[in-house]
């Protein structure tokens, strides 16, 4: 008879106080740009954690923000590597309208790891879809 022994390493949940820093990371880098955004953080589940929209961004960039961050999350990858996979004929062309909570395939989400595991995501709205991933990727790029 064989036993195998399992190791797992804990690895910090993503708290408050890093979704409130990842806010702050990319807003700084929008305001740089002369860019209003609203900024979503959601932890491994799903569930915000933190949220901002600036006075000056559009209404909409809140919902955007949320909905990019939950998609980056539920497929952990970038939402700027997705666009491709929803249009006619991708691989995820039915995806969108498939789910209860409407994924949204619009660069700007980007997921968030700790010691190479997933922990939540982060979604920006208000730019074009290059800046807002931009502001995303760096303030993912400053989590530690």
């Amino acid at each position: 008879m064989s036993t195998t022994t399992t190791i797992t390493t804990a690895v910090a949940p993503l708290t408050i106080q890093d979704a409130e820093t990842l806010v702050e990371a990319a807003r700084g880098a929008a305001e740089a740009a002369g860019v209003a955004v609203a900024v979503s953080v959601v932890d491994a589940g799903g569930h915000l954690l933190a949220f901002r929209r600036d006075d000056r961004a559009v209404l909409i960039a809140g919902e955007t923000s949320t909905r990019k961050a939950f998609t980056a999350l539920q497929l952990d990858a970038p939402t700027a590597d997705l666009v491709d996979a929803v249009q006619p004929g991708g691989l995820f062309h039915t995806l969108p309208t498939a789910l209860d909570r409407p994924l949204l395939f619009i660069a700007g989400g980007v997921p968030l790891r700790r010691d190479g595991r997933l922990i939540g995501a982060i979604g920006v709205g208000g730019g074009a879809p290059e800046q807002d991933h931009g502001f995303a990727a760096a303030a993912a790029d400053s989590l530690v």
